[in-house]
């Protein structure tokens, strides 16, 4: 085989490499902007308790932020693990990139000398 074809070849496969990459990283990225969206959905709202307020209105105040309190942490564990995925994956295609890009610039210029 010669060496355009081998370098096409190559070319081909490092942009289905790339294309996989990119596929995993718009997964984590999609993942990732869902926490983010679902932990604004959590911001508490400023309720000012007054003598005007029933016992059980309180009790149901203070519980609902206790849960938001409680959500909002696991959200930012999941959001913190989601991030360090989408690093990875984004350095991983970033790779990907690079590698179609150069086989590409040789690919052509392989295929201008022959």
């Amino acid at each position: 085989m010669s060496a355009p074809k081998q370098l096409a070849r190559l070319q081909s496969l490092a942009q289905m490499v790339l294309d996989a990459q990119l596929v995993e990283l718009r997964k984590v990225a999609q993942a990732r902007s869902e926490t983010i969206a679902h932990l604004s959905d959590l911001k508490s709202p400023t309720v000012q308790m007054d003598d005007q307020m029933g016992v059980a209105e309180v009790k149901a105040t203070l519980a609902y932020q206790v849960w938001a309190d409680q959500r909002r942490a696991e959200l930012n564990m999941t959001l913190s693990r989601q991030t360090a995925q989408w690093i990875d994956r984004r350095d991983s295609a970033r790779l990907a990139f690079g590698k179609a890009d150069v086989l590409s610039a040789l690919a052509r210029k392989a295929l201008k000398k022959s």
